[in-house]
């Protein structure tokens, strides 16, 4: 049977930020970035032989709008042993997210019709500054760093896009946006800062793709 989990405990935290960023990685765009709001509830179970599996309520808000929250139950197994397969991670949502449709179309066309391909760096500067023009491109990184959390996380860590280091644009002959970041992920667990980068595509029809990452040294 599921052991309920005190919330404050860092196994249900580590849990929840994993399925946030899965679910951001799901369900997010250049015009909607998912964060935690608040974990309501945590159960975990030892299943023999596979792994243990938490049983999480979340209220989830969107990154622009903190007024906009969304509840989701999400189930996590982090499999035993086996260090190269991700957790697995089903979700589902109570109510809407809001539309992004509108938000997504117009960066869209507003990098297609770009005359040279976009290249930024710091993102958010040392002030936590955004430039507006680049929220959706921090967006991006948000939702695509949600797949590399995902991928990449065990029960002993916590991770967090802490910054932009480096973005540049990918001129293609197709109708997807390509980005190459290298991106600060944070692992709350062991006070980390690690550099990634990771290829992104993105088209408002199909969403976002990470067709490649890798992790990288520290001194880069």
């Amino acid at each position: 049977a599921a052991m309920e989990v005190p919330l404050s405990h860092g196994l249900a935290s580590r849990a929840a930020a994993l399925a946030t960023g899965y679910l951001c990685y799901r369900r997010g765009s250049p015009g909607r970035g998912l964060a935690l709001r608040s974990l309501r509830r945590a159960r975990r179970q030892d299943i023999d032989d596979v792994g243990h599996k938490y049983y999480l309520e979340l209220e989830l808000e969107d990154v622009l709008d903190k007024d906009s929250t969304v509840i989701c139950t999400a189930e996590v197994l982090y499999h035993l042993g086996n260090k190269n397969i991700a957790p697995d991670v089903q979700f589902t949502l109570e109510g809407e997210l809001k539309n992004t449709d509108e938000a997504d179309n117009i960066f869209y066309n507003r990098i297609k019709s770009l005359e040279k391909e976009l290249v930024a760096e710091n993102i958010p500067d040392s002030h936590g500054n955004v430039p507006p023009e680049m929220e959706p491109i921090r967006l991006l990184a948000w939702v695509a760093s949600g797949y590399v959390i995902w991928q990449n996380s065990t029960e002993n860590t916590k991770f967090q896009l802490a910054q932009i280091k480096h973005v540049k644009q990918v001129k293609r002959s197709d109708e997807y946006l390509e980005f190459d970041y290298m991106i600060l992920l944070h692992d709350m667990v062991s006070q980390e800062i690690i550099p990634w980068e990771m290829t992104v595509l993105w088209h408002p029809q199909h969403g976002v793709q990470v067709t490649q990452d890798s992790r990288q040294p520290k001194h880069a």
